[in-house]
């Protein structure tokens, strides 16, 4: 097991100020991967995830949850939305969040990590022999960890589906009260993957990428979604 993952499964006592981190990203680090960070030098940026995280717990009457961020389009900042609304969470001492990269084409929990991740999800739900502390990995973020896609993604939808799956979502839900999971997921139009993964989370937030994609695809992806998942639609430029 490597230290990255070492440090992020040395958790056994919930206590958020007792989790291990690892080297935390410089500032250069931060803007080169495009996240957030208090001070930045976009301020309102910031500002603006900290008003979705308001608006997220609102929705979810302030209880965790499992949110699935989905682009109407590929490209069109999913990834982005998704690991900055786990890093605005992640801000809050109060809290913790997890990055689940179920992209798959085009993983990017990488960005969170140091080194290269050995193993993910896929590798997870295929082997017996992995466990969910194998695939957890800390972050340059403090209180954020991140699970990669793995190196396993052929059948991924036979996977998601499955009852492994379901039990998954429900262990890193509810082992912390104050964890919030975040799951990168690909276009839910185009992603039979991504429409399976809708139907186990609490909530769906889709990225709409400015001036890309038209009104029809908008509602395509709504519909699919359906109103009683949907969180709400994030504009990305």
């Amino acid at each position: 097991m490597s230290e990255l993952t070492k440090a992020a499964v040395s958790e056994s006592n919930p206590r958020i100020d007792q989790m291990e981190e690892v080297d935390k990203f410089t500032q250069q680090e931060l803007d080169e991967r495009k996240l957030i960070y208090p001070g930045m030098n976009s301020p309102q940026v910031l500002n603006i995830f900290r008003e979705l995280r308001t608006q997220l717990l609102q929705h979810q009457k302030k209880k965790n949850f499992v949110c699935m961020v989905s682009s109407v389009s590929h490209g069109g900042g999913g990834s982005y939305v998704t690991q900055n609304l786990a890093s605005v969470f992640a801000l809050d001492k109060a809290k913790t969040s997890l990055v689940l990269d179920a992209n798959l084409y085009s993983p990017y929990a990488q960005n969170l990590i140091f080194g290269e991740a050995e193993i993910g999800i896929t590798d997870y739900l295929s082997d017996p022999a992995i466990g969910i502390k194998d695939i957890v990995y800390a972050t340059g973020v403090p209180r954020l960890r991140a699970i990669p896609l793995g190196s396993n993604s052929e059948g991924a939808a036979e996977y998601f589906e499955s009852e492994k799956m379901l039990s998954f979502i429900d262990e890193v839900k509810h082992r912390y009260s104050d964890r919030y999971i975040f799951i990168d997921a690909p276009p839910v139009a185009s992603s039979s993957e991504a429409r399976i993964l809708a139907g186990i989370v609490d909530m769906v937030v889709l990225v709409v990428p400015h001036a890309r994609v038209t009104s029809d695809q908008v509602q395509i992806a709504i519909d699919i979604v359906g109103e009683d998942k949907l969180a709400g639609l994030i504009y990305n430029n």
